[in-house]
């Protein structure tokens, strides 16, 4: 699959992709609608950073003949002098659950450490969002634990979970770029008591 899978920068005609997937609440799906927003938002990023900073960022995911959904990444410091990335993921609703923000995420992580110097890469998603949970899991993650009260969506508070890779989690080499080694989890997926 990831050769028929690419990340790339935000070009214009994707603004229209990442809109949807964040402000049409039947496409960004029960964990990722958060309510409205100035629909405005990533139109103006994109045309003052290209979506593209320091401290985060944001990739299409493409596949052969049309994008579809993007990766983010921003900046969570862990200390006075270091940081790691936060990553998160929108999938248009048609591709979702056939694999490919598995690859994405992957891809993702690849590029961060080939790119910058962080340790660590981190997601963290709702206790109730188990297909995420189980594409990281799939992309190399290791979970870490429960954050109780972590997010509002819907009235009310959720727990979420934490995910982790870290450079020493690393396989082997393809080419400049680092693979990730399947989770050390094995193949049951998430687990569900929370």
């Amino acid at each position: 699959m990831s050769d028929q899978l690419r990340l790339r920068p935000v070009a214009e005609e994707d603004l229209a992709v990442i809109e949807r997937l964040t402000g049409d609440p039947e496409a960004a799906g029960e964990h990722g609608w958060h309510g409205w927003f100035d629909p405005r938002t990533y139109r103006r990023r994109w045309e003052e950073t290209g979506l593209l900073t320091d401290d985060g960022g944001m990739l299409m995911v493409v596949g052969p003949a049309e994008p579809l959904g993007f990766v983010q990444w921003r900046r969570q410091r862990t200390n006075r002098v270091s940081h790691c990335w936060n990553i998160g993921i929108r999938m248009l609703p048609k591709v979702r659950g056939l694999g490919y923000g598995t690859e994405a995420q992957r891809l993702l992580v690849d590029y961060l450490f080939a790119h910058t110097q962080v340790n660590r890469v981190e997601a963290v998603t709702e206790i109730t969002n188990t297909a995420e949970q189980w594409a990281l899991s799939k992309a190399g993650f290791t979970r870490e634990g429960v954050l109780r009260g972590y997010e509002f969506r819907g009235g009310a508070w959720h727990d979420a979970v934490i995910y982790s890779v870290v450079r020493e989690d690393l396989g082997k080499e393809r080419g400049d770029m680092t693979v990730l080694r399947p989770s050390r989890r094995g193949q049951d997926g998430p687990r569900r008591d929370g």
